[in-house]
């Protein structure tokens, strides 16, 4: 299939990459349906960045096949880049470049470049053409960065941790440009970040990374309905054991955990005669992504034995 037909932005499938040994990714399968919010979260070191580089052609796969846009994007490189925006978190404008400057040097970079969404943008975010990047904030440089990857008007955007360390007026500029880019006209925007309360209000579908692997793909609307939290009492102050519910969490007597409708039903659950069932409720983000990443009493320490230690520097 071409880019025209398969309908996805991102096809990633089998794609593994080790550094000095050490398992990055492992074995990942990423599609990212054209037109969608997604979002890729995970904790530091899931491999993320990592992935998102080979995205971006600046990692070649060892394994697997990675396509961007129909094309690979380190045999196409030059193709992709002028059809992605992307924005990372790392702080690398050029500083000595006023912001117009960067703009201008945009403008010949790429050739879909909007002149007038440029000066939008400029405004949106507060920047002036003689502005120099050394003397904005780092709040401030990133929005002069978002105007250069967006301006454009990208068929794919990739926002690696963009807010990362960011002032709350920032972020709200970032997630605001994020909406107008997808809504306006149904480009695709993949989204990566630790901020799960940012991913809640942008993304449509997500992808949750371990340890180098994606352990679940599901869209937000799916994920509340699939997956609830119970609170139960407990005659004992260790965490019951029940099928079908993972991810508990409490202490002495009180615990909740987490329901996978696709494993059992929620209304015969077989608690031990030692377990009352207090309630039942909607789950939010966070605690699917806390249950579900492992960092729950139940799982944590027997998912660590069974996975590869990751160097420090892979995201």
């Amino acid at each position: 299939m071409n880019e025209h037909t398969d309908g996805l932005a991102v096809n990633v499938n089998g794609l593994s990459r080790s550094f000095r040994g050490k398992v990055a990714l492992d074995h990942v399968d990423l599609h990212i349906p054209r037109g969608s919010i997604f979002g890729l979260v995970g904790l530091n070191g899931a491999g993320k960045t990592t992935l998102i580089r080979h995205l971006i052609g600046s990692f070649r796969s060892q394994t697997g096949t990675v396509r961007v846009l129909g094309m690979d994007p380190v045999v196409d490189c030059v193709n992709v880049l002028k059809r992605v925006g992307y924005l990372t978190e790392e702080d690398s404008l050029p500083t000595w470049m006023r912001v117009g400057e960067l703009i201008d040097f945009a403008r010949g970079v790429y050739q879909d470049w909007d002149d007038v969404y440029a000066t939008k943008l400029l405004d949106l975010f507060g920047l002036s053409r003689t502005d120099r990047l050394r003397s904005l904030s780092k709040g401030l440089r990133a929005r002069a960065g978002l105007l250069v990857a967006i301006a454009h008007r990208p068929e794919l955007l990739i926002l690696d941790e963009p807010s990362s360390g960011l002032d709350p007026l920032a972020r709200h500029d970032i997630l605001e440009a994020i909406i107008r880019a997808v809504s306006d006209e149904g480009r695709t925007v993949l989204f990566s970040s630790h901020l799960l309360d940012e991913v809640d209000r942008v993304c449509d579908t997500l992808a949750l990374m371990r340890v180098g692997r994606i352990i679940e793909t599901i869209s937000v609307d799916a994920m509340h309905e699939q997956y609830h939290e119970i609170t139960c009492r407990s005659d004992s102050t260790a965490a019951p054991e029940v099928s079908g519910v993972f991810g508990w969490r409490g202490e002495g007597h009180e615990w909740t955990g987490v329901v996978d409708s696709a494993q059992t039903d929620s209304n015969k659950l077989e608690l031990p005669s030692s377990v009352t069932l207090i309630s039942q409720h909607s789950i939010t983000l966070e605690r699917w992504f806390a249950a579900k990443a492992g960092h729950e009493r139940d799982n944590q320490n027997i998912e660590r034995s069974n996975v590869p230690t990751e160097v420090a520097d892979v995201r």
